[in-house]
């Protein structure tokens, strides 16, 4: 960055149109459909003691031996311990979800080596939440939440729950809005056939995806849709939500909390005042990092609403979104078949493909992305189309197997790869 960039970001904004005006034409960029960049995350587990959470000193020893991952992805620790994959950007579904695998493969024998494991599951479903990553933004995080309505959940949410996230082009700009719009629709139908977390804290809950329950206690203006009423302008409809929601964190030059509802409009607007003074550029950017709706413009959009899931079934999840995203017959379709079930993010959550409508849209949809699968995918597909077609989610078999032979026994198995 050159020294009149750096001044930019760090001279205070003017007021609350400006600031929009920076998220709207910074938030999407214009180009081809192409690239698609995956996210996964798995519970760290230590098969011998699967109650026990490993703790920062022990997984930081391992990644730090780690070697160069094949597929070139970075590796983090999230504040529960939970290992997060996230690959660079690969010419389409195919290349990514290779790439991941062979990192995951190489991260997982590495795990092993030192007596670990990774779990693919929603939601952390053994241990009660605790924070081990000792980061000042996480630190501060678990501050915020805990002063807030939502600190429970808040909790849950950092240090127990595991996603798939599926990064993809925004695409070109008279595309936009309808792609913003149907990357929304797909979400409740996109959840209920990924449903993998019907428990938590070492029970069941009723629900087939906690993780979207959890996401879903959360504080709305933070974690909840960003489409404005007509979704008809993705840059207006994100400013909009960017300058409503709370300021969580403040960089001084560590993140600190702010432990009360400051809306980030009243502090750019110079209602409220924090560190003693308006935000910066930098301060806005820091600040969209701190949102989580279920699909977030980054230039590029993020896919935030799926469980993690197994091995064998999340190549056909990444890439029937990614299909019914990027191919634009199936796009056409998919918005007609999840029309009806839209906006029914807790119905999914809860209910997931027991719920007739979800049920129906899912079907629809994996019959479209299954007729384009390439066929180095047909075993994945087959797998997630036949638990569609039978209306059982991941999370199902699971919760046979802890059923039959309890939650320990089985979350070690998944630690060690087996099930």
């Amino acid at each position: 960055m050159t020294s009149a960039a750096v001044s930019a970001a760090q001279a205070e904004m003017v007021d609350s149109a400006a600031a929009a005006k920076y998220i709207a034409e910074a938030c999407l960029i214009d180009g081809p459909l192409r690239r698609i960049g995956l996210e996964l995350e798995g519970h760290c587990h230590d098969p011998t003691d699967p109650h026990r959470r490993p703790g920062w000193d022990e997984i930081s020893d391992v990644l730090e031996r780690l070697p160069a991952l094949p597929g070139g992805s970075a590796v983090t620790v999230e504040p529960g311990g939970a290992v997060e994959l996230s690959g660079p950007p690969a010419d389409g579904a195919l290349a990514a979800i290779d790439a991941m695998n062979r990192d995951q493969a190489v991260l997982r024998s590495a795990l092993a080596d030192a007596g670990l494991g990774l779990v693919f599951l929603g939601a952390d479903p053994l241990r009660p939440p605790k924070r081990i990553n000792p980061g000042p933004r996480y630190r501060a995080m678990e501050q915020f939440f805990g002063a807030s309505r939502s600190g429970e959940a808040g909790a849950a949410m950092m240090t127990s729950t595991a996603s798939i996230q599926i990064n993809v082009d925004a695409g070109p700009r008279d595309g936009w809005a309808a792609r913003v719009r149907l990357a929304h629709a797909l979400g409740p139908t996109m959840i209920a056939i990924s449903a993998n977390s019907p428990m938590l804290g070492g029970e069941f809950t009723g629900w087939v995806s906690t993780r979207q329950r959890v996401w879903g206690d959360m504080d709305s203006a933070r974690c909840g849709p960003i489409l404005g009423a007509s979704g008809d302008d993705p840059g207006t409809d994100w400013a909009r939500y960017a300058l409503k929601a709370p300021v969580m964190l403040v960089r001084d030059p560590e993140a600190v909390a702010v432990t009360r509802w400051v809306p980030f409009a009243d502090w750019v607007d110079g209602r409220v005042l924090l560190g003693a003074r308006r935000p910066t550029i930098a301060d806005l950017e820091y600040h969209l990092t701190t949102l989580f709706p279920p699909v977030r413009p980054r230039q590029w959009l993020e896919i935030r609403y799926l469980d993690s899931v197994p091995d064998a079934l999340w190549p056909a999840v990444v890439f029937t979104l990614v299909a019914l995203l990027d191919d634009p017959v199936a796009a056409d379709l998919a918005a007609e078949a999840v029309e009806p079930v839209a906006t029914a993010w807790d119905t999914a959550a809860r209910l997931g493909l027991r719920d007739r409508r979800l049920y129906e849209a899912a079907n629809k949809c994996m019959a479209i992305a299954a007729e384009r699968a390439p066929a180095e995918l047909t075993e994945s597909m087959q797998l997630l189309v036949g638990g569609v077609e039978q209306g059982r989610c991941p999370g199902d078999e699971f919760s046979d197997r802890v059923i039959e032979h309890g939650i320990a026994p089985v979350v070690a198995r998944l630690a060690q790869g087996g099930l």
